[in-house]
């Protein structure tokens, strides 16, 4: 899943994507380089960020939505009438920093449709999150987050087949919990729905590095951290370096079955 962020202040590339035609440019790249997907965002769910309005964010996605009709591409969104106008244009997922809580329309929108959704993760909000974050169990919590959003998300008539489940790495948790999530993916592949991973350039990475202070990670720690999550059982996953990581994963998928596609 090729990472496509139409905002000023995204933690990697906010600001580089403004103009529709340079992001559906990139899209367009990132599918070439071997992405499945491209995940646009109108909004930053860096820590600290605050919401923007609806209306701001249909107006920074939509244009590049319309560029991309008939690619493959999801919307990165947790408002409802974003995600049904993302949906009307084509887009084939979800993505819902909030799994589904952070409007009360987006079930319906979802449920309506055959578009699939990644529920992620998150304690508190992106402004919040990194405010001490605290857990008893970081494992087993967010186990039990997602057998309750799995629980609602098919009680509210979402075929349980179309969803994705993602920890949310660096959604309110420090750099141990992170870590502990990473080293027990498969207690999260056990719920049996594909695991979307979100580490790419992460300031996990940089702080692993040596660098406590880091705000984000390099590609070559980046693509570690994806053939590391592989090994444990993540399906899909979300990066900024497509190429690099691509490659990295059919080396990473030709030794896993010993030999070659």
């Amino acid at each position: 899943m090729g990472i496509l962020n139409i905002t000023p202040d995204s933690f990697s590339d906010g600001g580089l994507h403004l103009e529709p035609a340079v992001a559906a440019a990139v899209a367009r790249r990132q599918l070439a380089d071997g992405a499945a997907i491209v995940d646009v965002g109108g909004e930053s769910t860096r820590p600290g960020a605050e919401p923007v309005p609806v209306d701001e964010e249909l107006r920074r996605v939509v244009p590049v939505l319309e560029l991309l009709e008939g690619l493959p591409v999801s919307i990165d969104t947790s408002k409802a009438p974003v995600a049904a106008r993302a949906i009307e244009l084509g887009a084939a997922m979800v993505n819902d920093v909030t799994a589904l809580r952070g409007d009360p329309e987006m079930l319906a929108v979802i449920a309506g449709s055959d578009a699939a959704v990644c529920l992620m993760h998150m304690q508190r909000t992106p402004a919040t999150m990194q405010k001490a974050p605290r857990y008893e169990d970081v494992v087993s919590e967010v186990v039990a987050f997602f057998e309750q959003r799995l629980e609602l998300a098919v009680a509210a008539g979402i075929d349980e087949r179309r969803i994705a489940l993602d920890p949310g790495i660096g959604f309110g948790k420090t750099a141990d919990h992170n870590l502990a999530l990473l080293r027990s993916l498969d207690r999260l592949v056990a719920l049996g729905r594909p695991l979307l991973l979100g580490v790419s350039r992460k300031s996990l990475l940089g702080k692993i590095l040596g660098d406590p202070a880091a705000r984000r990670g390099t590609v070559a720690s980046s693509i570690a951290a994806a053939v590391a999550a592989f090994d444990r059982g993540a399906a899909i996953f979300r990066v900024h370096d497509v190429r690099e990581t691509v490659e990295a994963l059919a080396v990473a998928s030709a030794v896993e079955r010993g030999e070659l596609g």
